[in-house]
């Protein structure tokens, strides 16, 4: 397995893995397709904060970060996602990812990730608390998707 910064060459797989997830779960709200060219553009935006696993070859998943809230005052506070391929889940490389991720966060002088977990996945916020994230609040009925209001739970983790 490598973790490695993201490429635009990595664009399209990411986008195969975000969509999968975009059209058949409710692990996030979002109902917008992800575009390579879209990805492209985060890519070139977060530079080291957007970090990939290939394994043979073949994108396994992804983790980035972004900014929590605008302003001045939020700037060493971020959200992150992480996203893993079908094939790929339940193996470890999730905790690889976020361990990843949360070393680049610190070099970057991120005090604070965030986690918004759908209230539908109780796997994504159990992940969230084995590796260190507080449960802070659920906000009830905030996302809606596939017809039905969902809960988003939010988590902290100071760096």
């Amino acid at each position: 397995m490598i973790l490695r910064t993201a490429e635009p060459r990595d664009a399209a797989a990411i986008a195969a893995i975000w969509n999968e997830i975009i059209d058949h779960t409710a692990i996030t709200f979002t109902t917008e397709r992800k575009t390579p060219e879209g990805i492209v553009a985060d890519i070139a935006s977060r530079g080291p904060a957007f970090i990939v696993a290939e394994d043979a070859g073949r994108l396994a998943g992804f983790a980035t970060y972004f900014p929590f809230r605008g302003g001045p005052g939020y700037a060493h506070t971020k959200e992150h996602s992480i996203q893993l391929a079908e094939h790929a889940r339940g193996a470890g490389l999730g905790r690889l990812l976020m361990a990843e991720l949360e070393s680049t966060a610190r070099a970057e002088g991120v005090h604070s990730l965030w986690a918004g977990v759908s209230g539908e996945n109780p796997g994504g916020v159990a992940f969230h608390a084995a590796i260190g994230f507080t449960p802070i609040a659920t906000l009830p009925q905030v996302g809606f998707k596939f017809g039905r209001w969902m809960d988003l739970v939010l988590m902290q983790k100071i760096l």
